[in-house]
C-alpha cells in the first residue's frame, strides 16, 4: 500500500498580487463604480441647480462618493489585503460626533469630543487587531 495515494490532493490558493483587490460579494457587477458615477453626476448637477435643491444634490454626491470609497476600504481591510484602520476608525469617530451633535445638542463640546475620541481609539484598536489576524502579519514590538 502506498501512503501517498491515500492522502487527498490539496489545492493551493493562488496568491494575490499587491494591486489585486478582494472580490466583491456581488460578483463582477460594477456597483461601486456606478455609485461613484451617480455621486459625480449629483455633484455637478448640484453646482448648477439653484437654491435648496443644489445643496441637497451636493450633499448626496459627497455622501455617495464617500460610501463608494468606504466600501472598498472595508472590503480590503477585512480581507487582510491592506490596513485601513485609521480611515475606518475615523469614520466611526465622526459618526459618533455627528450623532451627539444631533441627538444631544446641549452636551458640552469637550464631552462630545472625548466620546468621539474614545470611540475612535477603541475601534482603531479592534480594527488593527482584526487586520493582524486576517492578514497573518504579526508585528514585533521592541
Amino acid at each position: 500500500m502506498q501512503a501517498s495515494a491515500a492522502r487527498p490532493v490539496r489545492r493551493r490558493r493562488r496568491a494575490r498580487t499587491v494591486d489585486e483587490r478582494p472580490p466583491a460579494p456581488w460578483g463582477s457587477f460594477p456597483l461601486v463604480e456606478l455609485v461613484v458615477l451617480v455621486a459625480l453626476v449629483a455633484l455637478v448637477a448640484g453646482f448648477f441647480a439653484h437654491g435648496h435643491r443644489g445643496a441637497v444634490l451636493i450633499a448626496v454626491g459627497l455622501v455617495l462618493g464617500a460610501l463608494g470609497g468606504l466600501e472598498l476600504s472595508i472590503r480590503e481591510h477585512f480581507a487582510g489585503h491592506r490596513s485601513h484602520t485609521l480611515l475606518l476608525a475615523g469614520t466611526v469617530g465622526v459618526a459618533v460626533l455627528g450623532g451627539l451633535l444631533y441627538f444631544a445638542p446641549d452636551l458640552s463640546p469637550l464631552v462630545r469630543i472625548a466620546a468621539a475620541g474614545g470611540a475612535f481609539a477603541i475601534v482603531a484598536w479592534l480594527l488593527a487587531r482584526t487586520f493582524r489576524n486576517r492578514s497573518g502579519v504579526m508585528l514585533k514590538v521592541r
